[in-house]
Order: C-alpha cells, then structure tokens, then sequence
C-alpha cells in the first residue's frame, strides 16, 4: 500500500550529512578551484554532499527503518553499502560536471584573451604606493597568466603612454619583455586622465584587430580625473570590451564614483583597496573570474545581471538536486523512494538556485554560508518529500518483483507440508 509518511532522524541525519558534506566541498573548492579545471572542481563538491546525505541517511535507516521496513535492515542493507559510492559520489560528480559545462559556457560572448593593464603613475603615487606595489602585482598576474592569454602595459598621468603592446604569454620570452618594461619606468609625476588610459588602452586594443578573441582592461588610479569620460566609456560599450577599475586608498569620494561608474558603465567590476600590498590579491581576482563562472560562485562583468544565466543557474541546481534524491533511491534499492527523493530534490534544487543566485556576492564568509543554507534546504527537502510523494516500503516493493508464483510457491509448500490441507485444496475429504 502505498504510503506519506516521513523518518524524522532521516531528516536530521540528512541535515548533518549536508553539514559535514559543505565542509568538505568548501575544502575541495578553496584547494583546487584555482588550478583543476572548473567541471571537475564542481562535479566533486556536489558529490562529496551527496556521498554524506547518502550515509547519513543510510544510517538513519538503519537506526529506524521507518520508510525501508524492518526486513529491507536485515537483508538489504550489504547491497545499499555496495550502492553508496557509485550511486552518490560518481553520480553527482557526472553530473555535477556536465551542468557545470553548460553553465560556464559564455552564450553570445567572446572569451578574454587580450588584457590591458592601465597603471596609473601620477605623483600622488609616491605617498599611495612608494614601493610600487603595483607594478609587482602586475608582474605576479603576468607570471599567472596562461600560455592563450595576451597582455599589454600603459601607464598614464596627466597623459597615457603605450609601454609594451601586447604580447603572448606562450613562452617565458613574452613575460621578460613586460617585466622589463614595467622595470624601466619613470619615478611617478604629475596628474591624473582617465580619458588618456581609457583612450590610450582603447588604440592598442583597435590595432590587434582580431575579433574572435575577447577584451579586457583593468584600470588602477588612486586620483580622481575631472575629464570627461562620455566618449571613450561609449567607444567601450560599443566594442563589448570590459573595463574592471581598482581604487587604491582613494581619498576622493568623487574618484571612486568615477571609477565605479566605468565599471559599471562597461560590464566591469569595482574594486575598492586600502593598501597597495593587497593589489596582487585583487589582480588575481580579476583574473580568476575571466570566463570562469561557475555554479558556486558569484556571476560578475556583463553576465552579472543575466536573466538567462540566473534562469540556467536553478535549472542545473535543479537537475543536481534531483539526482541526489534518485542516488538515495538507488542506495535504498527502492523505486518509489526514489521517485519521492528525486521530485524532494528537484524542488529544493530549484530553491536551491534562487538562494545561490540571490546571495553570492563574492565575499568569502558570506558567499560561504550561502552554500551552506542551500545545501541544507536541498538535504531538508528531500527527505520531507515522502510526506507529498507517497512510498511503499523496500520489501513490500522486493516481493512484487516476482508476482504471485513466488507467493503461490510458498502457499503450496506450506500446503504440501499438511495431508489435511491438500486434500481439502483437492475437494477430497
């Protein structure tokens, strides 16, 4: 008979499980986010959490078999432990990875691949970053670049100068140049133009001419510039190239509005820095969100606000949840919890996706615990499912695997067993 009811300790062990699986993800994430290719990071979060929903939940069951029955502990359970691996960990890492493929795909735009350092130089630079600072971190995110990536210098004051146009990063050869010409600069001097970087950068980025290839500039001042800026930020947003703006100890509320409204006005990000020491931290930062959105993390530059890309995001949070719930059902070896799992899952994934996509915003405490609420919604969902979704217990499902021969079988036998009995099935007294 088909069955709502709900195991409360499954709820509280799918609630732990979720815990103690964002944890491990967020190891996962914050170790190898930056250098193991963005399918395979996701695809392991999202299976390391369905592995310990999994467990728990399997113990749970076995503690108080309230959905599985008491015959489905006794005899089933060696199964459900060969199950749990295959069916949480390899699963969700397949599909993890695979919605995470579709995600991080750039629908209707070009992959940056040519990145316009724009420093400023002025003499205010002398008390903001008298070690230069700057030019290091811009050195330290030359050397992180990868071998597709191409990088130019300019540096302006109260004019902008092209120091090195850009170069590949395919060999050390290209690297060398663009640390030797931040090496030979001139001691800081003199004002600040915006419109001369913003110019300046725009040329060198018109001479290379090749369209397939994605556009950026990262543009770092501590000044405010009284130029007018109408011209060069419509050249940039005709020619979809983003402009991400780093304020460095900007004492001028009117330099980082300025800056601000660049970014903006381009699809960029601002970036608000205290001291010249955290510019590596910042450069790197920007560099890691080039084309590398994924499902976990905060969307910026122009996708940042995409209806589509909120629209894709609880889509594929969707699926993922619903696979985790299906994982559980092929754990307990049960077709109607799975399906009850599956539609807790894909319910709660939906949910899931509005809270990542609403709260990631690139703070990693805050971004953090964002992850951990959805994860708990998603586990919390699931197992409360079956009190929408009704189930039939394991064995009751097990039995009807073999129809009523097995049953026939057995009544025969028992039959067979008394004289008295068969003759009575026989019409014989």
């Amino acid at each position: 008979m088909m069955q709502r009811k709900i195991n409360l300790l499954l709820l509280l062990f799918s609630l732990i499980g979720g815990a103690i699986g964002f944890f491990a993800g967020e190891l996962v994430l914050d170790k190898l986010a930056d250098g193991w290719p963005r399918f395979v990071v996701v695809g392991l979060y999202f299976g390391i959490v369905a592995l310990f929903i999994g467990l728990f939940s399997l113990l749970a069951e076995l503690l108080s078999p309230r959905l599985n029955g008491q015959s489905w502990r006794q005899r089933y359970t060696g199964l459900s432990w060969k199950l749990l691996v295959p069916a949480t960990l390899a699963l969700l890492f397949v599909v993890g990875g695979l919605v995470q493929l579709v995600y991080g795909l750039q629908f209707g735009l070009k992959p940056v691949k040519d990145i316009v350092l724009a420093i400023d130089n002025s003499g205010s630079m002398l008390e903001t970053d008298p070690e230069d600072e700057r030019f290091a971190a811009a050195r330290q995110l030359v050397g992180h670049m990868e071998s597709d990536k191409r990088a130019a210098i300019v540096v302006f004051n109260d004019t902008a100068q092209l120091v090195e146009p850009f170069v590949g990063m395919s060999g050390q050869d290209g690297r060398d140049r663009l640390n030797a010409a931040l090496d030979g600069l001139a001691a800081p001097d003199g004002g600040t133009n915006f419109a001369e970087a913003l110019g300046v950068a725009m040329t060198t980025i018109e001479a290379v001419g090749d369209k397939q290839r994605g556009k950026m500039v990262i543009l770092l001042s501590d000044g405010f510039s009284d130029s007018d800026l109408e011209q060069q930020i419509a050249n940039y947003q005709a020619q979809n190239v983003v402009v991400n703006t780093v304020g460095l100890n900007v004492t001028n509320s009117g330099g980082a509005s300025l800056l601000q409204q660049i970014a903006e006005s381009t699809g960029g990000s601002y970036y608000d820095v205290a001291e010249a020491g955290d510019l590596s931290l910042v450069f790197q930062n920007i560099y890691n969100n080039l084309d590398k959105q994924t499902l976990l993390t905060e969307r910026t530059g122009k996708l940042a606000d995409s209806k589509f890309y909120l629209f894709l995001r609880v889509l594929s949070l969707a699926i993922i949840g619903a696979a985790i719930g299906l994982s559980l059902g092929l754990v307990f070896d049960n077709r109607y919890l799975a399906l009850s799992f599956g539609s807790g899952g894909a319910f709660g994934g939906l949910l899931a996706g509005f809270i990542l996509d609403a709260g990631l915003a690139g703070s990693a405490l805050s971004d953090g615990l964002t992850r951990l609420v959805a994860i708990l919604v998603l586990a919390a969902l699931i197992a409360l499912f079956t009190l929408i979704v009704p189930i039939k217990d394991n064995v009751t499902t097990k039995l009807r695997v073999g129809g009523r021969s097995s049953a026939l079988r057995d009544r025969t036998r028992a039959e067979m067993g008394d004289p008295a009995k068969s003759r009575r099935s026989f019409g014989v007294k």
